[in-house]
């Protein structure tokens, strides 16, 4: 497995893990009455501050100046917090789909965009960015 595929591969691991958990409380949160654009972003600030430290150190094994990382990674999330939220507004409010349906698709557009982000911008590697360390622990 070359270095770009592992890291795609870790980091479909973390996203499903930490997606799993987040859609979980979005469901409990609309069930119980909150709004999905309002649940939606308490489980998008919850995703994004769970899964830095375990991309930045596992999957992406960037170990080189941190001053403006999580800055960077902040604004790519809040890049994909913004497309989430279109994707929401467009489907939902104005095309009439289920929220449920459309917040499910959307989180597999938002890890993709997220992805690329992270590979190419915020933990890119120095030399070639095509290499990866094998070290695999956090």
């Amino acid at each position: 497995m070359n270095g770009v595929t592992r890291q795609f591969f870790k980091y479909v691991l973390v996203g499903l893990l930490s997606n799993l958990v987040c859609y979980a409380i979005y469901l409990i949160l609309t069930m119980f009455g909150m709004g999905h654009k309002f649940s939606m972003t308490m489980v998008y600030m919850l995703g994004v501050s769970q899964t830095f430290v375990v991309n930045k150190r596992w999957t992406f094994n960037y170990k080189g100046r941190g001053d403006w990382i999580f800055y960077r990674y902040c604004f790519a999330y809040g890049a994909g917090y913004v497309l989430n939220l279109l994707g929401l507004t467009f489907f939902v409010d104005m095309g009439g789909f289920r929220h449920d349906v459309v917040q499910a698709c959307m989180i597999f557009v938002v890890a993709i965009f997220l992805f690329l982000l992270q590979k190419f911008w915020i933990f890119r590697n120095k030399n070639t960015n095509m290499e990866v360390n094998d070290e695999n622990s956090f």
